[in-house]
């Protein structure tokens, strides 16, 4: 498939990701490298060489530190992103989100602070709803 059109972090994950799947606890640090989908609940920080997705039912309870963030379940702790950072519209995230872009959808709460660590080069915005729309 040509990579532009796989615009989302989730769609161009290779390989098989480390599972944590639902029902599971961990606590503690975790490190490591390649990604990493938590459906579970973690308290802990984590150090990822790779990327991490938290799924809709997931909750994580510190900081997470990977190269790409995707979000959908619920962050109580600091998000700190070397690359992109993606917030679903069933995230809530109470605490700063810090990558080189980020992306929130509408419905998404993030309670906290937003920062980009790069100032990337300006995109062509189109506005695709009509004046009745807004």
């Amino acid at each position: 498939m040509n990579e532009s059109k796989r615009r989302r972090l989730r769609d161009r994950t290779s390989g098989a990701p480390t599972l944590i799947n639902q029902g599971c606890k961990i606590t503690g640090v975790i490190s490591g490298s390649g990604d990493y989908q938590v459906s579970g609940e973690i308290d802990g920080d984590c150090d990822i060489d790779g990327n991490v997705i938290l799924a809709r039912d997931g909750f994580w309870a510190g900081t997470i530190k990977a190269d790409n963030v995707v979000i959908s379940g619920h962050v109580v702790g600091d998000i700190v992103a070397s690359g992109k950072v993606e917030i679903a519209d069933s995230a809530k995230i109470t605490g700063t989100v810090t990558g080189e872009a980020i992306a929130v959808a509408e419905g998404a709460v993030v309670e906290g602070v937003m920062k980009t660590t790069v100032q990337p080069k300006p995109l062509e915005f189109v506005e695709k709803r009509g004046k009745d729309d807004a």
